[in-house]
């Protein structure tokens, strides 16, 4: 028999569905005020190849130039206690039905100047 529990993948305010931006993303359900801490995203793990194990809040967030929220690092969470993690914060107020965005990238290069020496090479 399976017993009922209160855990979901994802806080009531969020939702995942198709994306103009790339793939699915994160949209939420209800209007958010600016500063609003949506949540951990990641947990660091050095056994893992970027150092962080992603969990479903930071399974599906799409980058954007001008992202509505920020990846904040912490070491302390007031309900698990002392660990390093990202946490997901609004950086404006951000309206119900739109997608969840931040600035990253997955990717680094081995010469993050490349475009602007080819650019002044041509």
């Amino acid at each position: 028999m399976i017993k009922k529990t209160s855990w979901r993948p994802l806080p009531d305010f969020l939702k995942i569905k198709e994306s103009k931006i790339e793939g699915l993303g994160l949209f939420t359900t209800r209007d958010l005020p600016k500063g609003f801490d949506m949540g951990i995203s990641h947990i660091f793990d050095q056994r893992f190849p970027d150092g962080y194990i992603r969990l479903p809040l930071g399974g599906f967030i799409n980058h954007h130039e001008i992202p509505n929220c920020s990846a904040v690092t912490a070491e302390e969470d007031k309900e698990i206690g002392k660990i390093k993690h990202i946490r997901i914060v609004a950086l404006q107020p951000i309206l119900k039905d739109h997608e969840i965005t931040i600035k990253y990238i997955i990717n680094r290069l081995d010469d993050p100047n490349w475009e602007f020496e080819y650019e002044v090479s041509q």
